[in-house]
């Protein structure tokens, strides 16, 4: 084997038989090639969460390119929070972090599947019942109506990232589940199939510590930190959709753009 082919073969995942193409344009669409390269090996799973990237020197080799524009490539990725930099050990894949933005309403795999996620959900249970008292006041219930509640195991890039406990009027509830939970996001089968328009939802974010059952479902130790998100969505004035939102600590954001006037 040649020098140049063993520099090649110690990057798995970035070259096959030939280098991915690269078109000698600008220096910036040069960095911008080799970035959104390596973004989607990040976001398919290729290079899972915590993996050390192939070094500068070996992605220059593969991508024919020089060391600024592999430093250009990489520092974006690091802006956007997909890796990370450890001195003196290189370049490591940041676990993925799901993300909202609070300026606009979308459920969890509308917002992440626009950035080029993977999401998918398992459903751990569907059942009617009646509703606490919390749930029955948050969506106006009447005394003696009851819910459908529907508990998901949400994944991002084919890690488990959140429990989602949610509850519906019983007419709505019992619609849903007979749908697609696993690959559809509630809030585009409630606008698309149901005729619903979705308008405002009501937000409360507090600190709690992960019971047993959340641990286990997001492999995380019992009592680790957990974010609870409390939402209640709305169509028009009508609340249609109660939930509480469980994902770790590190593994969630809220995104706010804020104006100076």
């Amino acid at each position: 084997m040649s020098p140049a082919r063993k520099t090649r073969a110690q990057a798995p995942g970035l070259v096959t038989a030939k280098p991915d193409p690269v078109l000698p344009l600008t220096a910036l669409a040069l960095h911008a090639q080799v970035r959104e390269t390596i973004r989607a090996r990040i976001l398919d799973g290729s290079y899972p969460a915590h993996s050390q990237v192939p070094s500068e020197s070996q992605m220059m080799e593969a991508f024919g390119v020089s060391r600024i524009t592999i430093r250009q490539a990489l520092g974006d990725l690091q802006k956007e929070g997909l890796i990370f930099k450890i001195a003196g050990k290189g370049s490591f894949v940041a676990k993925p972090k799901a993300f909202q933005n609070l300026s606009k309403l979308q459920g969890f795999g509308e917002a992440m599947g626009s950035s080029g996620y993977e999401t998918f959900s398992q459903v751990l249970s569907v059942r009617t019942q009646r509703p606490s008292e919390v749930v029955m006041n948050r969506l106006r219930l009447r005394s003696g109506a009851r819910v459908v509640e529907i508990q998901r195991l949400r994944y991002l890039n084919r890690a488990p990232i959140s429990v989602d406990v949610s509850y519906f009027p019983e007419a709505i509830g019992e619609r849903l589940a007979r749908e697609d939970l696993a690959r559809r996001d509630i809030f585009s089968i409630l606008e698309n199939d149901h005729g619903l328009t979705l308008t405002h939802a009501d937000l409360q974010i507090e600190a709690i510590s992960a019971d047993e059952s959340l641990a286990r479902h997001l492999r995380i130790a019992e009592s680790s930190p957990l974010l609870r998100i409390e939402r209640l969505t709305h169509a028009g004035e009508q609340p249609v959709d109660f939930e509480f939102l469980y994902y770790p600590g590190d593994a969630f954001q809220y995104r706010l753009r804020i104006e100076r006037t």
